[in-house]
């Protein structure tokens, strides 16, 4: 099978390279091996090259944290077999770069037949990260107000759709004309493009000087501490990253005066866990989607020999809500 791999950790644009010929992972216990229809792309598979990932597998290292496909093979364990369309989480370092990866039972999902491949890898991380983030850890109610940094991105264009259709009033920001557009079409009630304007002073005038009850971050530095300037009393700020490049330091006398919480969510750390509630989200989060409320960004579809230049982009943020890599195109 053809397969991105990397035998160092590095620079994904250096230490990435498109092999042929690669043995396919053979499954075992409850493991499935699934041959690739979908895999979104994340910022995470640039720091998986790197090595400085939350997980540090082994190499020769295969990234691709999202993938959606069909089953070709099963363990003797496993959940699924041959035949089954599965949405999910690969095993890595068999990730889903290639043709095949491997995945345990407990990390994927059914898919409905009437869901498509491309669908089902670009919802899988981004919108479970988005749910946990704002039903599991803020508790976002219908009536508030949902600030979402980085509207335009992958999380962030879910956190805007999984807002809306809890009934939550979303302020999206982003960063220049298109990207503030995107934000529009996916449905926010006011969008804050930060080439020109300010999105503390917004969305205070919005609320009436209350400020936004929900922030959802994935940017941290600077935004996060110019988030709580516009963080309402008893308001939810959740740290879902650092995409700006550093994480911020929280003022804990202005958290406990303005008696506003910090929360942080590692989506990943639910998988074992509480794998019955990913599992509950998933189903949950399918029948949004085909029920028209929620409906992944897909900016762009490349095959699998274009996976590391689109990579390059993401990283770069010259794209807008997912990217997604076809092997089998």
């Amino acid at each position: 099978m053809r397969a991105w791999r990397a035998h160092q950790h590095g620079d994904p644009a250096e230490v990435l390279t498109l092999e042929t010929g690669v043995d396919p992972p053979a499954p075992t216990g409850d493991q499935v091996e699934i041959a690739v229809d979908a895999c979104a792309l994340n910022f995470a598979d640039d720091l998986l090259c790197r090595g400085t990932y939350q997980e540090r597998p082994g190499l020769p290292l295969t990234p691709g944290l999202e993938v959606a496909g069909t089953v070709v093979a099963a363990g003797p364990e496993a959940s699924y077999a041959p035949g089954d369309r599965v949405a999910g989480s690969p095993l890595l370092p068999h990730g889903g770069l290639a043709e095949r990866c491997l995945a345990r039972s407990a990390d994927v999902f059914l898919i409905p037949d009437d869901l498509p491949a491309l669908t089902a890898a670009a919802m899988h991380v981004t919108y479970q990260t988005g749910w946990f983030a704002l039903h599991r850890r803020a508790r976002l109610e219908a009536g508030e107000t949902l600030l979402v940094h980085a509207g335009a991105g992958g999380v962030g264009s879910a956190a805007i759709q999984l807002g809306k259709a809890a009934g939550a009033t979303v302020i999206a920001v982003a960063g220049g004309t298109a990207k503030a557009a995107v934000c529009r079409e996916l449905g926010a009630d006011l969008v804050v493009d930060t080439t020109g304007e300010d999105f503390v002073e917004a969305t205070l005038e919005l609320t009436g000087g209350r400020g936004a009850d929900v922030v959802f971050d994935p940017v941290g530095g600077e935004t996060f501490l110019r988030s709580t300037k516009c963080i309402a009393w008893e308001g939810r700020i959740v740290v879902i990253g650092a995409a700006g490049g550093r994480y911020a330091d929280a003022r804990t006398n202005h958290v406990m005066v303005k008696n506003y919480a910090v929360l942080g969510l590692n989506w990943g750390g639910y998988r074992p866990r509480l794998p019955e509630l990913v599992r509950t989200v998933h189903d949950e989060l399918v029948a949004l989607c085909r029920k028209g409320l929620i409906d992944p960004l897909i900016s762009e579809v490349v095959p699998l020999e274009g996976a590391r230049a689109a990579l390059e982009a993401l990283t770069s943020r010259r794209t807008t809500g997912k990217v997604v890599v076809t092997p089998t195109c």
